[in-house]
């Protein structure tokens, strides 16, 4: 019986990385053999050494929306914290409010001085609220003056607005996530022709990342765990490309644990992709059988996480937590801005 606590590991809070490095691809990189569990100690700039032609590498497009408004209560003025988690219609959206125990159906809510009204209408799941925005103008627009990019909780310090791009990959695209894939953001462009120069396909999936991806595993059983849900979308074009590589013998490798669930969650039981879209609660553990993922990049993440489950499902959890403990000793940074893991 697998258990949260069996993916728990000690990290010094002064490595958890608090701000982007000025060069995307500085970071370092620790490569592990999937199967032996043996470790390297790289550089993100030495990725295209471990590619090889014919191999496909999946990459998230999803773009962060500045999803953080602070605003005001219009019955009281009392302060308010609105975080956007999901568009539910064209003017209604999933919100995370603080502080909530107030914010009930018919409170009504101003920000930026009137430019955006909101009001909540109802209660979601895990205290969620379903809010109506209105505005003059297009509310995209008004988003991107107001809003502030959600950083994870772990980062105290405040990205500047002129930064905004460093909590985006050098390809995003497709705006939604409330949070970043933050294993692309290693990634220049420079960095991705020189992929491409050597006869590897670079293809875009797209997941919106939730914020459920940050909350913690309370579950002591890892199996009681109710995984929250996620957009996801394959195009026709991306579906063949990995098919067609897959066929060829080339190795399906993942930027990121979000590439991974989009393409295991629109694979059937042959490791066929399918294209379309999907809403996908797909939860990876030690046991699962991985249909297409050959590889994976991918950060370091929170102790007790599903991510970290994930990542225990791809190479082996002793494997992993072996190579954290090494990444602690040789001080990488980690989470959202910190270094980087190859696993092949």
């Amino acid at each position: 019986m697998l258990k949260t606590s069996d993916f728990i590991y000690e990290l010094p809070p002064e490595l958890i990385a608090q701000d982007p490095l000025p060069d995307r691809s500085a970071s370092r990189l620790l490569v592990m053999g999937r199967e032996s569990g043996a470790l390297e100690h790289k550089h993100f700039t030495d990725l295209p050494s471990y590619l090889r032609k014919g191999d496909c590498l999946v990459l998230n497009d999803s773009r962060v929306i500045p999803a953080r408004l602070y605003g005001v209560r219009e019955d009281t003025g009392g302060a308010v914290e609105v975080l956007l988690l999901k568009r539910l219609e064209d003017s209604c959206w999933e919100c995370l409010v603080r502080p909530g125990k107030k914010a009930r159906p018919g409170m009504r809510l101003s920000f930026g001085d009137g430019l955006l009204h909101a009001e909540v209408l109802d209660m979601m799941e895990e205290g969620n609220r379903r809010i109506r925005f209105s505005c003059e103008g297009i509310f995209e627009e008004i988003l991107d003056r107001l809003g502030e990019m959600p950083l994870p909780p772990y980062i105290t310090h405040k990205l500047p607005r002129e930064q905004r791009e460093r909590y985006q990959t050098v390809y995003s695209r497709v705006e939604g996530s409330a949070a970043a894939p933050t294993a692309g953001l290693h990634f220049t462009q420079e960095l991705l022709q020189k992929i491409r120069d050597l006869g590897v396909d670079t293809v875009f999936v797209t997941l919106h990342v939730g914020l459920g991806t940050f909350r913690p595993v309370k579950a002591e059983v890892v199996t009681d765990h109710h995984m929250h849900t996620e957009y996801c979308e394959i195009s026709k074009e991306a579906a063949q490309r990995i098919n067609d590589c897959r066929a060829a013998g080339g190795r399906v490798i993942c930027v990121g644990t979000t590439s991974v669930r989009t393409i295991e969650s629109m694979a059937d039981e042959n490791g066929l992709l399918k294209a379309g879209s999907r809403e996908t609660d797909i939860f990876i553990y030690p046991g699962y059988r991985f249909r297409i993922t050959d590889g994976l990049i991918t950060n370091f993440h929170l102790p007790g996480s599903t991510l970290l489950m994930l990542v225990s499902a791809f190479a082996g959890r002793e494997h992993v937590l072996a190579a954290y403990e090494e990444a602690v000793r040789e001080r990488y940074r980690f989470f959202s801005f910190g270094d980087a893991m190859l696993l092949l």
